[in-house]
């Protein structure tokens, strides 16, 4: 059994005003031990992590770090402690190199010249080579993948010492490839004695990973246990307190429907300039979900603003339900029977200092049902999107409450229910799930997949490779801006997809012939 407890965080409470985050909260890890903290968002985790790393101070409680009580002010004072903290959104300069990140902050540094720089650098790769992280320390930052950049951050932690690391959503961006690669460096620390702590939300990470998990449910801490007690299923219940429903999935071999959208040969440009889809084909058919993998920045975006008419082309064809929708409008696209939810629900998806029933109208208060003589009807309006909302269990004070107000899982759902209950044929579903703890994701899951029970279809593309397996029927791959390899469900590995991700293209050159 591995030494004892090196971080110990006893009756941790901590309050934001009249909300208590952290409600007495216990958390105990070892020296040697890859340690996941799990629970649904706002569960408490992070805030129970930002205090071990200074980024917040508990309003009571004591941590303990080598069985001494410590007091942290500051990240400053986190790291003096030993306590290095790497966040799912990258805290780098862009136009410094990667030892220029990693040494940011020395006091030496204002002094610097080319051989100090020298000499750091050999420090750094010393470092890196020790717990096997490969990293060109002399490029700038906008040069390296999502992966090197995660490990320039986790340099960062290991350059100044650090003994507890705390990770926050680790593989959230990165290939299978690149996340088996963090998993090795991450039991390295571990042998060299570290204290390794993350948070995620991918269960099948955890179980692989992981040697003992902590959940929390509502600031407080429900259980730690080893992982070899545990399982999938289980941990998802005692996250939310219930039982996960099973997703029903299509039987193997049954038949496709009509074809509904053929996208041949798209180019698409992106914002500035340079082509983001290059060459890409792709089909979906009536009845079924296809999912569309691949890592951050290969085209996706573009790729869904083109199919829902928020962008144009600047070759190739798009035909919908029979129709040519290469010059169609937006209204077009929505009117045809294309529904999208986009990447960033707040910012494209839904304004969020209007209401629930104001964002529901959006796509709806043209027609005869919402308006009449060009007034709203109000009083049925309301009658009408507090229906929906019941339906579609999506939880706010009122129908007037600001949607910005609302939690995540609760945002998505609203959107969820303004564009399904269009009774769309296609959802263009985008990161559906992001951000969205379990509960939440397992209730987008299900309202997709009453879509596609429905008669609907739906394109979904995710970076999370777990949700990609799971919901679809079909699963497509992209790399820098194309197709390069199909698979059915039943067939798909996260061997295979990897593979295709990092860009090694299918000899059918990713798409099927369709007549």
């Amino acid at each position: 059994m591995q030494g004892s407890f090196s971080v110990e965080m006893r009756g941790i409470v901590k309050r934001f005003g009249s909300v208590i985050a952290s409600d007495e909260v216990d958390f105990r890890a070892r020296a040697g031990e890859i340690h996941a903290l799990l629970g649904e968002n706002g569960a408490g985790k992070s805030t129970l992590m930002c205090m071990l790393s200074g980024v917040y101070q508990p309003t009571d409680g004591a941590i303990y770090l080598r069985g001494e009580q410590v007091r942290i002010r500051s990240p400053k004072d986190a790291m003096k402690q030993g306590v290095g903290m790497v966040f799912q959104n990258f805290r780098l300069v862009p136009t410094l190199t990667a030892a220029e990140n990693i040494v940011l902050g020395e006091q030496s540094s204002i002094w610097r010249g080319a051989g100090w720089m020298k000499k750091k650098q050999e420090e750094i790769e010393a470092i890196a080579t020790r717990f096997g992280l490969a990293i060109h320390v002399d490029r700038p930052i906008w040069q390296l993948s999502v992966g090197e950049q995660q490990r320039v951050e986790i340099m960062k932690t290991l350059y100044r010492g650090a003994e507890f690391i705390v990770l926050d959503e680790p593989t959230s961006v990165l290939t299978p490839g690149e996340a088996d690669f963090l998993f090795q460096t991450l039991e390295a620390m571990k042998k060299e004695g570290k204290t390794v702590i993350m948070t995620t939300h991918k269960l099948g990470e955890v179980m692989r990973a992981s040697d003992r998990i902590s959940v929390m449910r509502k600031g407080k801490m429900v259980v730690t246990m080893d992982t070899s007690e545990t399982n999938e299923r289980d941990l998802a219940r005692l996250m939310v307190g219930k039982a996960i429903v099973e997703l029903p999935h299509l039987p193997a071999g049954t038949p496709r429907g009509e074809l509904l959208l053929s996208a041949q040969e798209l180019e698409v440009m992106a914002d500035h300039g340079r082509v983001a889809c290059k060459g890409l084909s792709l089909h979906v058919f009536q009845g079924e979900i296809v999912g569309i993998a691949g890592v951050a920045g290969n085209g996706q975006k573009e790729l869904a603003e083109v199919l829902a008419g928020l962008r144009s082309p600047s070759r190739g064809s798009i035909r919908f339900a029979g129709k040519d929708m290469r010059s169609a409008t937006v209204r077009d696209f929505i009117e045809a029977g294309i529904a999208h939810i986009p990447e960033n629900r707040m910012r494209s998806g839904l304004a969020g200092s209007l209401g629930a029933t104001d964002n529901l109208l959006l796509k709806s208060y043209r027609s005869g049902a919402r308006t009449r003589l060009g007034f709203l009807r109000m009083k049925r309006n309301l009658a009408w999107s507090q229906q929906l909302i019941e339906q579609f269990d999506v939880r706010t004070p009122s129908v007037t409450t600001p949607v910005s107000q609302l939690s995540g899982g609760n945002q998505q759902k609203l959107l969820l229910a303004r564009e399904i209950h269009q009774s769309p044929k296609l959802m263009i579903a985008v990161h559906p799930t992001q951000g969205l703890d379990v509960g939440a994701a397992n209730s987008v899951h299900q309202l997709l997949f009453r879509l596609r029970h429905s008669g609907g279809s739906v394109l979904l593309i995710s970076e999370d490779l777990d949700e990609v397996l799971r919901l679809s029927d079909r699963i497509l791959v992209i790399s820098r801006g194309a197709i390069v390899g199909e698979l059915k469900r039943e067939e798909a590995t996260r061997e295979q997809i990897g593979l295709y991700m990092a860009g090694v293209r299918d000899e059918k050159g990713g798409g099927e012939e369709v007549v």
